[in-house]
């Protein structure tokens, strides 16, 4: 008696997923740009934004940012890097995704360094804008400042670095060197963000030009040192993820009381842009251009 064995046969690609597998890079800035914008456009017509549409999201800032801004936030990059990487790499490239995410892959004094260089550098960039000498914040604010720091964590930075940084950047340096790959994900970082200066988020609706060009620069500046960081860490992504929201909990919940004859307009923006173009500055030229790249994979 002859038995017949019938073995499983791979599934042929459909359409989609065969374009999605051939240029896996660009269906994730599509996808994390178009997703987030379609996503905030009640917030920017709403009376947060335009004022095309007669209601406000409730809570006041705090509220409408997170009712508001943080779904598109979590839909773009992050829900497009993992519908990609499900397209691309199926459930075992999830599951090596979740394990990257979580791996530390540096010791502990990395996360002290970073969590007090930040803010040290963002304090010295605003006394030397303002010539105001820092005043030691409330207790309250001092308090609140770790339990900031793991709620921007949790939203801000799990919202966008998974994207940008754990997705992107492995692949653009692949292909392009550090120099370029930064260049264009950073350029792209800052762009996705741009609507939202057409919201109270950014300080609009009617936001002078000049705001969203320091944005952008400074978004590209900083972006130099975040590549530095993740590639010097074997690309840690909590590591990551605490660079970008220690400088978000830096200016949200210490940064007035430190400054408090500052405006936010004319001093911290500015602040931040000093800093990251003049830390961008440094790696640069320490690093001849490599970012860390050659030292993190020996």
């Amino acid at each position: 008696m002859t038995v017949t064995t019938s073995l499983p046969q791979p599934q042929a690609a459909t359409p989609l997923r065969a374009r999605v597998r051939r240029r896996p890079l660009t269906w994730f800035f599509a996808l994390a740009m178009s997703m987030s914008w379609l996503a905030w456009t009640p917030y920017i017509l709403s009376g947060n934004g335009l004022g095309v549409w007669h209601w406000s999201f409730p809570g006041g800032a705090a509220g409408s940012q997170l009712l508001g801004v943080l779904p598109g936030a979590y839909l773009g990059p992050i829900g497009s890097a993992l519908f990609v990487t499900g397209i691309t790499e199926g459930r075992a490239g999830l599951r090596a995704w979740r394990g990257r995410m979580t791996r530390l892959r540096v010791r502990w004094w990395w996360f002290l360094a970073v969590a007090v260089s930040v803010p040290a550098a963002l304090t010295v960039a605003s006394a030397a804008l303002t010539g105001q000498n820092p005043v030691l914040p409330p207790v309250a604010v001092l308090a609140a400042y770790l339990p900031g720091l793991v709620v921007q964590m949790v939203t801000t930075g799990l919202a966008e670095e998974p994207g940008w940084r754990e997705f992107a950047m492995p692949r653009m340096q692949r292909r392009y060197g550090p120099l370029v790959a930064t260049l264009v994900v950073g350029l792209l970082w800052g762009a996705w963000h741009l609507p939202l200066f057409l919201t109270e988020w950014g300080g609009g609706p009617h936001v002078s030009p000049v705001r969203p060009l320091e944005f952008m620069v400074t978004a590209l500046a900083f972006s130099y040192v975040m590549t530095w960081v993740f590639n010097r860490s074997r690309e840690s992504m909590p590591l990551v993820i605490l660079l970008h929201t220690s400088v978000n909990n830096y200016f949200s919940v210490a940064w007035t009381d430190m400054f408090p004859r500052a405006t936010v307009e004319d001093t911290a923006t500015p602040a931040f842009l000093l800093a990251s173009v003049l830390a961008a500055a440094v790696v640069l030229a320490a690093t001849r251009g490599r970012l860390g790249l050659a030292s993190a994979r020996r």
